[in-house]
């Protein structure tokens, strides 16, 4: 097999099932730049914390506004038919009606939670519901479906598909199914000057058919787009939390190296002092052991602080740390260690042909959790083993990282690169953002993965070998 022509070949393993696509073919499809990414198989990898989308609150002071522009609109439109226009409309019950949302916006402003808390999705699901019976009710004293405002039944239910979970939503469109249902056999006559409007029942059929394809249609297609938008606004958020947890780590320890440095010197003057003090007191003298504990904590201090100092987050007085920088190996061990199961065989292998000496990497927090991540995930479904095989050649480097458990998820292996694609996502407290995560930490230093099931789940990441041996940013401090 060989290699497409943009790229340096590299060798390829043996060939798997005819029907599965080969490396090359998965590596060569189509690259979508940072996608969101999917929950290969069924498991939730490092990333299922038990967290969920979250849903986009509401200001109370908002729907207090919108409610209030509700009400100060009915009370216009329904003066403005009987005065300006002269219609017999029942004004008492209208007034009523109008009446009973203000009142319920006055509880609401009375019982909204102080400062900028938003509500519950319980509460603004009880507003919805109540706003929607209201308006039925008002529509129903004039006119039921045949009420030209009847089209506003609509809104209630785009309020509540924007900002409600899928449950809460589906109750409030059917709630407005059952609404339109019943202003379709029971209101009051439309006003209509001294003879009133009578509509074909074919043509009131017609309305009600219209008005429920469009609650349905619209309010699912509303929460829909926004739900999608909320699960990609947390997982990248999701994603952004665990790179800033990498990165902190690195600061910690660096700052530790430097606190070191610092601390060298005076530790270095008590052990110093101590030891004259042990040359000038007599061994019989009561404050001999003093300063022998004296002594002999300040040394283990300077050990404890060279240590830290020798550890990967860099080395004292701007000594070059030997952890910084580690061969490929050394870095799969590294981001494999814990991740994978006991009962579980990891091996890694170097494909034969390989070009070259083995490629020294930078130690770089998105290549440990993004690694890590995929290899957590293969270790969750295999059987009996893992295997990471490496390649590379003068420009590119190849890690495959292969389980032989029951492999991706046929309904989610060509759907990969979405957010939450995972057979247990929402269960178990598994979200389905553990590839997603990784993807994108390997994609933000020019990695291109690619999935395929062969005998077991296989994930391919490609990365110039450039890319791996730059240390792109990661945080350092002189000492």
């Amino acid at each position: 097999m060989t290699a497409p022509a943009d790229r340096d070949p590299i060798p390829r393993p043996a060939d798997g099932d005819a029907a599965e696509p080969s490396e090359a073919e998965a590596l060569g499809r189509p690259h979508r730049p940072s996608p969101p990414l999917g929950e290969p198989q069924a498991g939730g990898g490092a990333a299922a914390r038990g967290l969920s989308p979250q849903r986009v609150a509401i200001h109370p002071r908002t729907l207090l506004l919108i409610r209030w522009i509700a009400v100060l609109g009915q009370f216009i439109a329904v003066l403005t038919v009987h005065d300006a226009l002269g219609f017999d409309v029942a004004l008492l019950e209208c007034f009523l009606t109008i009446g009973a949302l203000a009142l319920s916006n006055l509880w609401l402003w009375i019982t909204a939670p102080p400062g900028p808390g938003r509500m519950a999705e319980e509460r603004t699901a009880i507003v919805m519901a109540f706003d929607l019976v209201q308006l039925g009710a008002l529509l129903g004293f004039t006119g039921g479906l045949t009420n030209p405002f009847s089209i506003l039944i609509l809104g209630p239910v785009v309020v509540a598909a924007t900002i409600l979970s899928r449950r809460s939503a589906a109750w409030i469109i059917a709630l407005a199914l059952f609404v339109a249902t019943g202003l379709s056999f029971a209101h009051y006559p439309l006003p209509w000057g001294e003879e009133p409007l009578s509509l074909s029942p074919t043509y009131v059929l017609g309305l009600w058919t219209a008005i429920t394809v469009s609650l349905v249609f619209i309010g699912g297609y509303i929460w829909s787009v926004t739900d999608d938008s909320r699960r990609l606004s947390a997982a990248l958020g999701e994603t952004e939390a665990a790179l800033a947890r990498e990165r902190e780590t690195s600061a910690v320890g660096a700052l530790a190296a430097a606190a070191a440095h610092e601390l060298g010197s005076p530790l270095a003057t008590i052990a110093v002092a101590t030891k004259e003090l042990k040359a000038e007191v007599h061994p019989d003298d009561p404050l001999r052991e003093d300063i022998d504990l004296l002594h002999e904590q300040s040394e283990r201090c300077r050990e404890i602080l060279a240590g830290l100092a020798r550890r990967p987050a860099g080395g004292a007085g701007g000594a070059a740390d030997p952890f910084e920088r580690l061969s490929l190996t050394a870095l799969l061990e590294a981001a494999a260690e814990n991740h994978v199961p006991d009962g579980v065989a990891l091996a890694i292998q170097t494909e034969p042909g390989a070009k070259g000496p083995e490629p020294e990497v930078a130690r770089r927090p998105e290549l440990l959790h993004g690694l890590g991540n995929l290899i957590a995930n293969a270790g969750q479904f295999a059987r009996s083993r893992v295997d990471i095989r490496l390649a590379w050649s003068e420009e590119r480097v190849r890690i495959a990282v292969k389980d032989d458990g029951p492999g991706f998820a046929p309904q989610i292996l060509q759907a990969l690169g979405e957010p939450y694609m995972s057979s247990r996502a929402g269960r178990e407290g598994h979200l389905g953002l553990g590839v997603f995560i990784a993807t994108t930490l390997l994609e933000s230093i020019g990695g291109r993965l690619a999935f395929q099931n062969r005998r077991g789940a296989e994930v391919f990441v490609e990365f110039p070998r450039a890319a791996l041996a730059s240390a792109g940013g990661a945080p350092k401090l002189d000492g």
